[in-house]
């Protein structure tokens, strides 16, 4: 089974956390220090939370952080990036990274508009948020982290 993923920035996590919750008539599957996650059954949705704090100054409360599939196996992480690769899109492949409290094995590609899209399995619960040293930055790829209007998950 896949299911659309969806990030979004919110400016206060425990309110989203209480509307989410009412919407979609279920609890969050996993809390973090500004992050939280849904695996909503009915529609198939994977729904994150991104605390968004004016001080963080990377994203905006409100906006889209960044969108994705989530897929059960690494193989079919392997499939879609080969897929993506012969359509011609420019992809950014990442194997056994820390990210949204998982480690995962994704393939991030963007839209014309350069909006994020990863395809992603995750392999493992992780008790921190990002790999990358000192940055603060997860689910974007190399260009997405270097934007500072940019945030992570």
């Amino acid at each position: 089974m896949a299911r659309v993923q969806l990030a979004l920035n919110v400016s206060d996590l425990n309110e989203a956390i209480g509307f989410y919750t009412k919407l979609f008539g279920s609890p969050p599957a996993k809390v973090r220090p500004g992050y939280a996650n849904f695996a909503v059954v009915d529609p198939p949705l994977k729904l994150v939370l991104i605390e968004e704090p004016d001080t963080r100054g990377a994203g905006v409360a409100g906006a889209l952080n960044h969108l994705g599939v989530e897929v059960m196996t690494p193989e079919e992480v392997g499939a879609a990036a080969h897929r993506l690769d012969a359509e011609g899109l420019e992809t950014d492949e990442q194997q056994a990274t820390t990210c949204c409290y998982a480690l995962q094995d994704k393939v991030w590609v963007e839209d014309p508009d350069k909006t994020p899209w990863e395809v992603y399995t995750v392999l493992a619960d992780a008790p921190v948020e990002s790999t990358r040293e000192g940055d603060g930055t997860c689910c974007v790829t190399e260009e997405i982290a270097e934007a500072p209007s940019n945030a992570c998950c």
